[in-house]
């Protein structure tokens, strides 16, 4: 119940620049976390208002601003500073950037709440639901070792398959030595382990229960 709290009112301070506060807009997937809460909120406030598209343009710009600027990286980090002088400085800097009231109260919100060393992981996940607004689908390929091309598109074309109408594949490839061999597929809310790994493991498991 706590959280349900937290959530309105963080809804509240996002959508402070509209007259007043209307029905929440469910997210497209689940994001966990407080990292997740916080891009929801923003999410729905953002769809609510009609300013989704420049609350994207917003995040990709703070994520290219934090990446280009390591001295800003180090201050939204740091514990020690105080609450209120973190919100002061965000405030100002996320406003020269020319963001949106959305965001910028967004910024503030998490200074207020010491949460702004996990901006990074809030930008991420706002990706993590502009992805499935747009109908992509995220997929993550674990390998022994890199696909050559050829392979590459032959898995993609399969993996297209689990698919519905009007979505397409954002694919990250990553490469784990430790799976030995084969591979592991997390796609949507599907997840597959046809690592040799994973198949060792079985036939250990099945050797001791059978001594």
């Amino acid at each position: 119940m706590k959280i349900f709290y937290r959530y309105i009112s963080l809804q509240r301070r996002c959508l402070s620049t509209s007259s007043r506060l209307t029905q929440l807009v469910k997210a497209p997937v689940e994001v966990h976390g407080i990292e997740g809460r916080y891009a929801s909120a923003l999410y729905s406030a953002a769809t609510k208002t009609k300013k989704l598209d420049a609350v994207d343009s917003d995040m990709k710009k703070v994520e290219a601003l934090l990446s280009k600027d390591k001295k800003l990286l180090q201050f939204v980090r740091d514990p020690t500073l105080k609450k209120s002088f973190k919100k002061e400085v965000i405030e100002s800097t996320m406003k020269k950037q020319g963001l949106t009231d959305l965001t910028v109260n967004t910024m503030c919100a998490m200074a207020e709440n010491g949460r702004l060393p996990k901006l990074n992981a809030v930008l991420a996940s706002f990706q993590v639901l502009m992805r499935a607004h747009r109908g992509e689908v995220d997929c993550t390929v674990t390998t022994a070792k890199e696909l050559d091309s050829k392979t590459m598109e032959e898995l993609q074309a399969a993996l297209k398959g689990f698919l519905k109408k009007g979505q397409t594949l954002h694919m990250n490839a990553k490469v784990d030595p430790e799976i030995l061999g084969g591979m592991v597929v997390a796609i949507g809310d599907k997840y597959v382990d046809m690592s040799t790994s994973s198949k060792i493991k079985t036939y250990t498991n099945a050797i001791k229960e059978a001594i």
